[in-house]
């Protein structure tokens, strides 16, 4: 990594984590707490989907992942008692063993049959949801207990979020620590031998199997991390809202983690975060065109990806390597 990626992120984390609240506190814009803390949930969903992309797939259904998240979250510590923050790992290993279940058989399917199946089960999510009990069908869960102190050896890392003067605040620190994170581990994983591998896969998944790659085990195993990262941020998105419900996330959610990877630009790892930005405040800003708001949302979306089919961060890739 040279000094001028060093200098990129070194901005970036000041950016998030020291200018952004400055701003806020200094024009009272309270609000915007949420709509970036939704942007930051949202682009680790998306990260998500961008990994499955990696290898080739096209992943429709993330949508899901952050549904299944939500409610092992809520039905965690609203039946359970179980703290927020040990729901927030088991929130992804749960979508993150699903998906080996549910990868095992679907991915082998090539191109299109495996998008066409993943397209249906953020359905298969929502319409599950309606008939289990423990998820008290289309009445949702309600009423769910805001995070409370996390502590280590009995000295307090983050404090209780219900004696927090702004909690908006911590859940907007919460989501940016989470989106780093998350995009920190998946520079790692491309950047690694698994990444190189996973690589092949996209190229040539024949070519790869002849020298001795385990195609299958790597496409479940990314696919798995790929909805992990899905369960988490619905796990959080509940926290938010402290509530869940069957529509908390439908099809076009699924659709739009998908789209925020193109636009952002498929070839690079910070692609889905720059998609899901540009996306998030383009369709809010496109809302003073009222009914005309979808049609010019749609048309700027195909003109984007035929001007630049690779994204727009392939504007500034100078070198055309990406990642």
């Amino acid at each position: 990594m040279n000094n001028k990626y060093i200098l990129s992120i070194a901005a970036f984390l000041l950016a998030v984590f020291v200018l952004v609240p400055l701003a806020i506190a200094a024009t009272g814009r309270w609000d915007l707490y949420y709509t970036l803390t939704s942007v930051a949930l949202l682009s680790i969903g998306s990260a998500g989907v961008w990994l499955t992309f990696y290898i080739g797939r096209i992943n429709i259904g993330q949508g899901a992942y952050a549904l299944m998240g939500g409610y092992v979250s809520a039905v965690l510590m609203t039946r359970v008692g179980v703290s927020f923050w040990l729901t927030l790992p088991a929130a992804g290993i749960f979508c993150a063993t699903i998906s080996v279940l549910i990868g095992l058989p679907i991915l082998r399917l090539r191109g299109v049959y495996f998008a066409m199946i993943t397209l249906v089960l953020t359905e298969v999510a929502r319409l599950t949801a309606l008939a289990l009990p423990v998820t008290n069908g289309a009445k949702g869960i309600t009423s769910i207990p805001l995070p409370g102190a996390l502590s280590i050896v009995g000295i307090t890392i983050i404090p209780d979020f219900t004696t927090i003067a702004n909690p908006k605040l911590g859940f907007y620190l919460l989501a940016v620590t989470l989106m780093v994170l998350s995009y920190a581990a998946l520079w790692r994983i491309v950047n690694s031998r698994l990444g190189h591998l996973c690589r092949s896969l996209q190229q040539n998944e024949e070519l790869a199997a002849s020298i001795g790659v385990n195609t299958a085990y790597l496409r479940v195993l990314a696919y798995a991390i790929s909805s992990f990262f899905g369960g988490i941020a619905g796990a959080v998105f509940v926290a938010i809202s402290q509530s869940i419900y069957p529509s908390s996330f439908a099809v076009t959610d699924s659709v739009n983690f998908m789209l925020y990877c193109f636009v952002g630009g498929l070839g690079f790892v910070a692609g889905p975060l720059l998609g899901t930005f540009l996306l998030y405040f383009g369709w809010d800003l496109l809302s003073i065109a009222k009914e005309y708001q979808l049609l010019i949302y749609s048309s700027a979306m195909i003109a984007l990806m035929l001007v630049l089919p690779n994204g727009v961060l392939s504007l500034f890739d100078k070198k055309g390597g990406g990642r």
